[in-house]
């Protein structure tokens, strides 16, 4: 029993990881929209990455909600990223 609340809390707390480790692509985005343009390929390689787990997550017989909503934000902010530094 004590495994299964330690892997619960620990798929919370990775998947919390994952959002902010995405949502720190605001400064990138920044600097892009202010003229000092960014490498637009790994943002984009993130965002399709994103892609593949969320529509994993979302196929399995039991979804996989902890790793669709970690890797939604990639989906977003990689989309932006990359469009930003173009």
């Amino acid at each position: 029993m004590q495994e299964t609340k330690f892997i619960k809390y620990l798929s919370w707390i990775a998947t919390v990881m994952a959002v902010l480790m995405y949502v720190s692509y605001i400064p990138q985005i920044a600097d892009n929209l202010a003229g000092s343009k960014g490498n637009p390929l790994q943002p984009l390689v993130a965002a399709i990455n994103c892609t593949l787990w969320v529509v994993y997550a979302l196929k399995k017989k039991h979804h996989d909600i902890p790793v669709a909503l970690a890797n939604f934000p990639g989906i977003v902010f990689g989309l932006i990223a990359f469009i930003t530094a173009l």
